[in-house]
């Protein structure tokens, strides 16, 4: 998609929140490669890497140290610990994308998006919720990345961050991850259209009506 410089509109911060397992990851790769207008922001993180993920294109992984120095300089926009790991969201990530003139998706749970929503009001926020405990813990198993004690620990959070479901805009069930994608993009491209949001209407409806 691209964005003329006569019709630009303010980028948005676009957030997907869920607990582990419930698909927010899948749903957020399945948006990206439908709609070329928004990118990921990459976050830092602590964690180690995964064989499957690859530094700088999942995440930037930083040791403890280095994620300290970063927080003391006020790299993050948000950050918050998760199972025992950081994981930030980079000002400068956010800011590139927003430069290139496409709106940020951000991968974050409710705590991180408690913090941003004090530094930017004007974000967007959509929690997915899993059709069941009993299907989250399947997709969980499913993936096969975790031990037994992990699972157990990502369940007795999710309760914890589903408790926060009516912090968010938008609330959906991921019974099905396309239609769920689909209900995520059709929010994304309302939002785009918010008259506060399209700043070229100004100018544009100034000169309709002379």
């Amino acid at each position: 998609m691209e964005v003329t410089s006569a019709f630009k509109r303010r980028g948005l911060l676009f957030v997907l929140s869920s607990p582990s397992g419930a698909g927010k990851s899948t749903i957020a790769r399945m948006l990206l490669a439908t709609d070329d207008g928004i990118a990921m922001s990459i976050s830092a993180t602590t964690r180690p890497i995964r064989p499957s993920e690859e530094d700088g294109r999942d995440y930037h992984f930083v040791d403890d140290a280095t994620f300290d120095t970063m927080v003391a300089k006020g790299d993050f926009l948000e950050w918050a610990h998760v199972f025992g790991h950081r994981y930030g969201t980079l000002k400068s990530e956010v800011l590139k994308v927003i430069e290139s003139g496409r709106d940020v998706l951000l991968d974050i749970d409710w705590q991180g998006t408690q913090q941003l929503k004090q530094v930017d009001p004007d974000i967007v926020r959509v929690f997915i919720l899993p059709p069941s405990l009993a299907e989250l813990e399947r997709r969980l198993r499913a993936r096969g990345t975790d031990s037994e004690e992990v699972i157990g620990r990502r369940m007795e959070r999710a309760a914890a961050e589903m408790s926060h479901w009516a912090e968010y805009d938008y609330v959906l069930i991921n019974n099905s991850a396309e239609k769920c994608r689909e209900l995520v993009h059709n929010i994304l491209k309302a939002e785009r259209l918010k008259a506060t949001r399209r700043v070229f209407l100004h100018d544009f409806v100034r000169e309709l009506i002379g």
